[in-house]
């Protein structure tokens, strides 16, 4: 599998509980403590500088880690920066998107920082081209589609959006700057698809793209 540099080169952000199906499978879980409710507002993290790596990456997991969640996702890239922008200003500030997958260490809960589990090296395979938005059209059209060693384990439509993309960068830059060259990812299933070591996985998105990555055991893993 040749290795691509990485589309993006700013800071990458994530969102999580975005899509009325993760919600949906939360149920009750929703009403604990610490939170006791569905968000009121986007809820972030960040994927760190070691965590972004190109399309035909070989990606090793942490030592004594064996499987990884798939999170299949887009990236909003900024071509201008984002303050307090209106909706009806967030696509003039938007350079186009991206295919991303969003990986994470199987974790059971949202409610502590998952640091270890989102943030290692490698955890985000970001595809090779930024794709302009006037190319990728209205996104709630789009699928992505999620394979491991070439068979298909998760499907998801972006018609699943709990705040589409205009509404989402624009609570986001409400409290914070998205600088040029930044990406947002527009939000990730909960307890997404696995991959295991030794697996090689490819997520696809209708005129977007793909992107290819294998998994590794770390050193040290059993």
């Amino acid at each position: 599998m040749e290795a691509h540099k990485p589309a993006v080169s700013g800071a990458v952000y994530g969102v999580i509980l975005n899509d009325r199906d993760s919600l949906g499978r939360m149920g009750a879980a929703l009403a604990d403590a610490p939170y006791k409710g569905v968000p009121k507002a986007p809820v972030l993290y960040i994927k760190p500088a070691g965590t972004v790596v190109g399309s035909g990456a070989v990606v090793s997991l942490p030592a004594g880690e064996s499987a990884v969640e798939v999170g299949a996702t887009l990236g909003i890239v900024f071509g201008q920066g984002a303050a307090r922008l209106a909706p009806e200003a967030v696509p003039a500030a938007i350079a186009g998107y991206v295919v991303v997958a969003d990986l994470s260490l199987p974790h059971v809960s949202y409610y502590r920082p998952a640091i270890r589990e989102k943030c290692f090296d490698g955890a985000c395979p970001v595809g090779s081209r930024v794709v302009p938005a006037a190319e990728v059209g209205d996104l709630a059209s789009i699928s992505l589609r999620t394979y491991v060693d070439g068979s298909l384990v998760h499907t998801r439509s972006l018609a699943d959006l709990v705040r589409d993309v205009p509404t989402l960068v624009a609570d986001v830059s409400e409290f914070m700057t998205l600088r040029r060259g930044d990406t947002l990812l527009v939000g990730v299933t909960w307890q997404a698809a696995q991959a295991r070591t030794g697996s090689r996985v490819r997520v696809e998105a209708d005129r977007v793209g793909s992107v290819e990555f294998e998994i590794a055991a770390g050193e040290g893993a059993a």
